[in-house]
């Protein structure tokens, strides 16, 4: 595995561990936890492209990563409307506006790992 491959895998790993521990709080923050899931997913995604040379331009659009995969990633298509969602945490909930809930924090906490798992298994990672 490519070094910057790994790097963004450490990154989407310390995210969904610091959005799976916010879960727990007694006093959750929502909004966090949604922007750290979307953060995990657009990672993970990123980390595929770079670990394939597949260029990808800075973007938080979770749909627009997984169209950069040109196909290599069919797990994932059946997730594009949970994608579309998850991505509009990775801006709007960061500004007034936007409010998320404990469901959607469970949602996107979801779909983050959905991710996850597709992209390990390609990599030939466990799941911890």
């Amino acid at each position: 595995m490519k070094p910057e491959t790994q790097e963004w895998v450490d990154k989407a790993e310390g995210d969904l561990k610091v959005a799976r521990r916010e879960m727990q709080s007694a006093d959750a923050v929502w909004n966090v936890v949604c922007f750290l899931a979307q953060q995990c997913a657009e990672k993970y995604l990123k980390a595929f492209l770079e670990e394939h040379s597949i260029a990808f331009k800075k973007s938080h659009d979770l749909v627009t990563l997984l169209n950069s995969s040109g196909g290599l990633l069919p797990e994932i298509e059946p997730l594009r409307r949970q994608l579309a969602h998850l991505g509009v945490f990775g801006i709007a909930t960061r500004y007034p506006g936007v409010q998320a809930d404990q469901r959607a924090a469970e949602d996107a906490i979801e779909t983050a790992e959905e991710v996850r798992a597709v992209i390990r298994m390609k990599f030939g990672f466990s799941l911890p």
